[in-house]
């Protein structure tokens, strides 16, 4: 295993959650058109199409904290990331936990982008 999966996907999400936390509508250069979000339940396929709708979420503000990703390699030289954390949004004092997993892929130039993201609450 050639690929540092683990440091690949350390920098990915900080730098996700960075972007994330600061300006959502530059997210959409992480995903491609084939690109598929599941969020909380509800599926967006293509890069504007998942764009559009993590810049809708009703809230102003947000501010990830999350633990040392796990990741695995897939067949072909993906990767796996399982994201746990926390989130506050707009004045909420109560964070939020929430779990989200990617899997990264490179495109023929050899960029990694997010080939399937799936976020959920864990709320019960």
């Amino acid at each position: 295993m050639a690929t540092d999966f683990q440091g690949i996907a350390t920098q990915f999400v900080t730098h996700y959650y960075s972007t994330f936390d600061t300006d959502r509508k530059n997210l959409a250069g992480l995903y491609r058109e084939n690109s598929m979000l599941t969020f909380e339940g509800t599926q967006q396929l293509g890069a504007a199409s998942i764009a559009e709708k993590l810049v809708s979420l009703p809230f102003r503000t947000v501010k990830h904290e999350f633990a040392e990703p796990h990741a695995q390699p897939t067949p072909n030289g993906g990767i796996i990331i399982l994201v746990t954390g926390q989130l506050k949004v707009d004045e909420e004092t109560q964070p939020l936990g929430y779990t989200q997993a990617f899997q990264l892929c490179q495109d023929p130039a050899g960029q990694w982008f997010v080939y399937n993201d799936i976020f959920k609450l864990s709320i019960f």
